[in-house]
């Protein structure tokens, strides 16, 4: 656990060090804690240094007395920032967090690179409805709103599919003080960010879900069309796709922050090779480089890394499992070795491999996957060897 004081603040947040170019900072959504983003993180952390953290009210953090701005927010994740010796970040924020991504982009565009809005607009409901809930929840607590708060988190399907995990984020919101949600409550109640729309020249994409009854999928597109930002809709998803969509969300984070950027192919291919097989292993490989397989090596780079493993459409874990299936299939003994061992940082599992490899055994056949079997045993009893050290 990480926390940090802000003069009478306890701050808790999750700085997750990748030693990357290019940071991360994902804002929560009202009523919730950073474990919203629990799905996500193992999609997005070979690209990114994230940070996360639980507002203050929310989950870990303290709050104080007083009124809370959308602009104390924002100077809150400037000071965690700062702590964490961040200069520059890309933001994405869900639903509050949104407002608090205006504030930041239009406050601290030096500190701000790209904007992701997730379920959310320059303005959210009215003054009515705002004070409606406040009013319910300093009578009766915030569990007297909760079904209906988690009706709209979270899709029918969802809920119906995945009961513990409802009753999980249930107990989630129903933890927070009253003090903290309707501190936030009230921030939202008073926020227009309107009137900055001008300032935000950040490259910005907009994320709304289908089954989203709050910030529909119609107010996500028209909240896009004002800053000219390209706007998607995740169909069969409520209020939190990081929820229920996280493979989704990740892949269009990575087609927007990454993919997207002005960078070379060969670049984006190094930066990718490094993310999947580690920069000692690439170090190794640098060194070894002769005039001889120069080109034969950029080229490796170009097309496997550059073009393919790039691509957003799949996630590195999904890559590393395809792989891994025909490399075995084919009996390529020593390149399956790198990714094997490869699977620390795309997030493939050791179960994940014994799927894998079950299925490579039927479609081609069990020689070459017995032999396959032999080397990820070797190689997994290896690295649990060195985690028990």
């Amino acid at each position: 656990m990480a926390f940090v004081n802000r003069g009478t603040l306890a701050l808790y947040y999750r700085w997750l060090d990748q030693k990357r170019d290019k940071n991360l900072v994902l804002i929560n959504s009202l009523g919730t804690n950073l474990s919203i983003w629990d799905g996500l993180l193992p999609l997005i952390q070979n690209e990114f240094n994230v940070l996360c953290f639980d507002k203050r009210g929310h989950g870990l953090s303290s709050t104080e007395e007083g009124k809370v701005s959308i602009d104390d927010y924002a100077d809150d994740v400037i000071f965690l920032m700062d702590h964490l010796g961040i200069k520059k970040t890309s933001v994405l924020g869900l639903s509050i967090g949104g407002l608090i991504t205006y504030s930041l982009a239009s406050r601290y565009p030096e500190r701000i690179d790209r904007l992701i809005f997730s379920n959310t607009g320059a303005k959210l409901g009215t003054a009515d409805s705002w004070n409606e809930r406040i009013n319910i929840i300093r009578e009766g607590g915030i569990a007297a709103m909760s079904n209906s708060i988690i009706a709209r988190w979270l899709s029918s399907d969802f809920r119906q599919t995945h009961p513990a995990e409802t009753a999980g984020y249930t107990n989630m919101l129903e933890r927070n003080t009253n003090l903290g949600y309707i501190q936030a409550c009230a921030a939202i109640r008073d926020a227009d960010y309107h009137r900055v729309l001008q300032k935000v020249d950040q490259p910005a994409l907009f994320i709304g879900g289908s089954e989203d009854v709050g910030t529909t999928a119609a107010f996500v597109r028209a909240e896009a069309a004002k800053i000219s930002a390209k706007a998607v809709i995740i169909n069969g998803v409520g209020h939190l796709p990081c929820i229920e969509a996280p493979e989704r969300v990740a892949r269009l984070i990575l087609e927007f922050c990454v993919a997207s950027e002005n960078t070379s192919l060969y670049e984006r291919g190094m930066q990718t090779r490094r993310a999947v097989l580690g920069d000692a292993h690439v170090d190794r490989a640098e060194a070894n480089k002769t005039d001889f397989d120069r080109d034969f090596q950029e080229y490796i780079v170009n097309s496997a890394w550059g073009s393919i493993w790039s691509r957003p459409q799949l996630t590195k874990r999904e890559r590393s499992m395809i792989t891994i299936a025909l490399l075995a299939a084919l009996g390529h003994e020593a390149e399956l070795e790198m990714h094997l061992r490869a699977t620390r940082n795309t997030g493939a599992s050791v179960e994940d491999v014994k799927e894998v490899l079950l299925h490579t055994g039927i479609y081609a056949g069990v020689p070459v996957t017995n032999g396959a079997m032999k080397i990820a045993k070797k190689i997994f009893d290896n690295q649990a060897g060195q985690k028990d050290e």
